[in-house]
């Protein structure tokens, strides 16, 4: 509130707050607003110039800074455009492993390990000697297998030398037959002229009688020459069959020869493959029995599998190269390329797949594994299963502006 002094100052004076009432009991107060004094917000024209020509100096004090402070922003701009324009040709998943064929070295026979000539984690190549069983017992059974083919050789020699005889007895009996045959002829004209000389009395009935005779036993002499010949046919049938087991005992004789020979091999235990040999648990003086596995080995084909987001797969094909860093070897990259890619996400294949037919779904990124291969494996370093890598497969073959402008190719 506002009053003039009685003195005729025109000037206002400011009354003092007015003190709130005690309320009266059942008397309800209504709260009195207060009002604060109104203050003259505006400065005057002359504080505005001065800050108006205060950041007109500083800006022309200062035009280099903010024409360098220009200048960055657009090179960050720029390249901040190139870094995507050429990480946008790119699919990178830190979701990779190194994979390889690997299994347990084992012996087809059994014995004692007379050498083990590898050492654990040790490269090996083709044909190298892992491991060595004392031979003397198949050495042993090869030699009588050895001796059990010479026994089934000589058997057959025999049996061919006694078909040869029988061969020559057939002949001599054929003969036989063919003289008895001859003599029965003769004997047949013989005995018919006597018998017709005797009918008409130019001859004796004594005469007739004596050819007739000796024509009976001239045919009995050809029917045993007849059967002798059929004995000598029979037996050389026989002897035949006898060869014929013969063969089959020799043909026996040489697969147990060939699985002694096997056996025998076996006792050298080699490298099939290039590879690395780990997990070495063989010794020497050990018995093993067949199977008895005796270290695992690592091939040198590794490849790599890559589980990328399946919203990752858009663009990726076969073929694409792939550039690899290797967690184990920081800055090292290898390179190679995508092999293919699995119809499915890893989980479909697992062993017990996720059922989302019941229950609440929540949606989620499934991951699909990708095969990737080397193209030149590094040799100077060591590589295995299991290792961590990060794969960048370029999905986009054009080239991007980084890489026109400062003409380099992924």
């Amino acid at each position: 509130m506002v009053r003039r002094r009685d003195d005729g100052d025109d000037a206002p004076q400011v009354l003092d707050r007015p003190q709130p009432q005690p309320a009266r009991r059942g008397v309800e107060v209504p709260p009195r607003t207060f009002v604060p004094d109104e203050q003259d917000d505006h400065r005057p024209d002359g504080e505005h110039h001065e800050a108006a020509e205060e950041r007109a100096g500083f800006l022309r004090r200062n035009r280099w800074l903010l024409a360098l402070a220009t200048i960055a922003f657009a090179l960050i701009a720029a390249a901040g455009y190139l870094y995507w324009d050429y990480a946008r040709r790119f699919e990178s998943t830190d979701d990779a492993f190194i994979q390889s064929r690997q299994f347990a070295i084992a012996p087809k026979v059994a014995g004692y390990l007379i050498a083990v000539p590898v050492t654990d984690n040790q490269h090996v190549a083709t044909g190298d000697v892992i491991a060595r069983i004392d031979p003397r017992d198949y050495q042993a059974a090869l030699a009588q297998a050895e001796a059990q083919v010479n026994a089934a050789q000589a058997g057959i020699r025999s049996i061919d030398a006694q078909i040869a005889v029988q061969q020559a007895q057939i002949a001599a009996a054929q003969a036989q037959v063919a003289r008895a045959q001859a003599t029965v002829k003769y004997s047949q004209e013989d005995a018919a002229r006597y018998r017709d000389l005797a009918q008409h009395g130019a001859g004796s009935v004594q005469q007739a009688q004596q050819t007739q005779s000796k024509l009976q036993q001239d045919q009995a002499s050809l029917k045993d020459s007849q059967a002798a010949l059929t004995v000598a046919e029979r037996q050389v049938q026989s002897l035949q069959a006898q060869r014929a087991n013969a063969e089959a005992s020799l043909a026996q004789a040489e697969a147990q020869h060939r699985q002694a020979e096997l056996n025998l091999g076996y006792t050298t235990i080699t490298a099939a493959q290039a590879g690395r040999v780990v997990n070495l648990s063989a010794a020497v003086g050990e018995f093993v029995q067949a199977g008895t596995s005796l270290a695992m080995f690592v091939p040198d084909e590794l490849w790599m599998v890559a589980n990328f987001k399946e919203t990752q797969l858009d663009l990726m094909r076969p073929g694409q190269p792939v550039t690899i860093s290797i967690d184990a070897y920081p800055g090292r990259v290898v390179h190679g390329h995508v092999a293919s890619v699995q119809p499915g996400s890893g989980t479909a294949f697992s062993l017990l797949p996720a059922e989302n037919a019941t229950g609440n779904y929540v949606k989620i990124v499934q991951r699909v594994p990708v095969k990737l291969v080397l193209d030149n494996p590094p040799t100077d370093v060591t590589l295995g299963p299991g290792m961590s890598v990060v794969p960048s497969v370029r999905v986009r073959a054009d080239r991007s502006l980084y890489e026109k402008l400062f003409g380099q190719q992924a």
